[in-house]
């Protein structure tokens, strides 16, 4: 398993090990059922605590992508890609309730709003 920790960016370790997992679910890499390293493989591979292990295998399994199994280990849960779109979902209306609050208080065009969204979308510069 592929997980990179930076030190340079602002994020707990524990936050960077639990948003990698996450993405190597949803991009299909780890598939429902898929094994996941034991909390201390992973922390020794890493040079990290067991602890901060620990804490993103809790938020992992609190959030419904992993299952784990006393004696068994952890693998890959059936639920997680259904969840975690939805929470993305819910993370976006949120930007976009406070796009439209700005464009309605500035006077900008709903047009152009929706026209910077499918710029930002598609990756174009705007």
């Amino acid at each position: 398993m592929d997980i990179i920790i930076s030190c340079n960016t602002g994020k707990p370790i524990y936050e960077q090990i639990t948003s990698q997992i996450k993405a190597m679910i949803m991009r299909g890499e780890l598939k429902t059922g898929d094994p996941i390293p034991s909390m201390r493989a992973l922390a020794k591979s890493l040079h990290v605590s067991v602890i901060t292990v620990q804490r993103a295998y809790e938020d992992l399994q609190r959030d419904g992508f992993i299952e784990t199994t006393v004696g068994r280990g952890s693998f890959v849960s059936a639920r997680n890609k259904d969840f975690y779109q939805e929470e993305q979902q819910r993370r976006a209306e949120a930007h976009l309730q406070e796009a439209a609050d700005i464009g309605r208080a500035c006077g900008i065009p709903v047009e152009k709003l929706a026209e910077l969204l499918r710029l930002f979308y598609e990756g174009e510069e705007v």
